[in-house]
């Protein structure tokens, strides 16, 4: 393993656990441990699998005049988001634009009292809160937390497991906020994940990540889990991978992400656009897109990988899109995939043909999630 690579605060506790390291987003990752990718699928899907997330970048967003609502409106410069009306103890999905409306990174925002927190990806951390920081440096002071540690419990027995921990997490709701103790450690949580389950995300100093981790793993339901189920789960879920089904090339609209955009920053809102691109990705929410990631279901046991071509008839002559992520679904029970196609052949139910060495399998634009999500609504 290269001696650039990162290490989280869970490093030892990996080793010891058998992770098998591998290098992720600058970072010396667990992909898997003792039990296996698909055991540690099926056990958070049943139960509950803790993930380390310490390589996400978390960072604090303040106003220069105090007001968290002056932070709201200025991230709002950056993000389709409505950001404003976010209350203290909610979270919000949403993504920082550039001015052709691709995708520089997606990322969480979350208020707590008159502080705006940033969840953004690993491998965007630096040139994401650089690029805050500059954008809104006027305005705004953009507080890396470089000394956070980050750990997510996920799987329908996450909340009674908490609950004993922590009894004031029992109350939360899917994409709520708190903070409170774990393991008489100061924590922020959210109600949220990556893995379509109910769940929570923890956020805590990175000199106590450990204490907290192993009071969760000596709990029954718990079993650590790696990379290799976080992507299986989060594809099950028609999650979003930043760099594969989402980037600078793709917009919100074209990457079914309009959802995220509230009616106050489009066409005819309150505050309709301001953010990089708004024209184009408001545009498109209008008029429509020439092509949309979709999911993608096919038939057989070998799953299609990122960069497979798709098309619409069985000899391979008619391109219509391609495979952004794909794998193998436990829960599913067969091969699931995310990928592009052209908006005439977008709709769920449609054939498609998918290449793979040479061959090309029958699929079918699938509805996502693949697997029901079970968020504590």
């Amino acid at each position: 393993m290269s001696d650039s690579l990162l290490r989280t605060p869970l490093y030892d506790l990996h080793l010891s656990l058998g992770g098998r390291m591998v290098p992720f987003a600058g970072y010396e990752m667990p992909v898997q441990y003792r039990a296996g990718v698909m055991a540690e699928h099926q056990h958070t899907r049943n139960a509950a699998g803790l993930f380390d997330v310490s390589h996400m970048g978390q960072a604090h967003l303040h106003a220069r005049s105090g007001r968290v609502e002056d932070a709201a409106l200025a991230l709002e410069r950056l993000v389709p988001a409505d950001i404003l009306s976010l209350k203290t103890g909610r979270q919000r999905y949403t993504q920082l634009t550039d001015g052709k409306g691709g995708i520089l990174d997606d990322l969480m925002v979350s208020r707590l009292g008159d502080t705006l927190i940033l969840v953004v990806n690993a491998a965007c951390k630096d040139a994401d809160l650089a690029h805050i920081a500059t954008a809104l440096g006027e305005d705004c002071t953009v507080e890396p937390l470089p000394d956070r540690a980050l750990i997510a419990l996920q799987g329908p027995r996450a909340g009674a497991v908490l609950a004993r921990l922590a009894p004031a997490s029992a109350e939360m709701r899917f994409m709520d906020v708190a903070a409170f103790e774990v393991a008489g450690v100061p924590c922020v949580a959210s109600r949220s994940g990556y893995t379509g389950e109910d769940g929570f995300e923890l956020g805590m100093a990175a000199d106590a990540a450990v204490r907290v981790a192993e009071a969760l793993l000596a709990e029954p339901e718990v079993a650590p889990a790696g990379l290799g189920a976080r992507d299986s789960l989060r594809l099950e879920a028609g999650l979003c991978l930043y760099g594969s089904d989402i980037d600078r090339e793709t917009t919100p609209v074209e990457g079914a992400l309009e959802w995220s955009i509230q009616k106050t920053r489009r066409a005819g809102g309150a505050r309709a656009g301001g953010f990089p691109g708004a024209d184009i990705i408001l545009g498109q929410i209008e008029g429509g897109v020439s092509r949309r990631r979709v999911g993608i279901a096919v038939e057989g046991r070998a799953p299609v990988r990122g960069g497979a071509r798709l098309f619409a008839d069985e000899a391979g002559t008619q391109p219509v899109g391609h495979v952004t992520s794909g794998a193998f679904g436990p829960t599913f029970g067969g091969p699931v995939a995310m990928g592009y196609v052209e908006t005439a052949f977008a709709a769920t139910g449609t054939p498609l043909f998918a290449e793979l060495r040479g061959r090309y399998l029958p699929a079918t634009v699938a509805a996502l999630p693949f697997v029901a999500p079970g968020f504590k609504r």
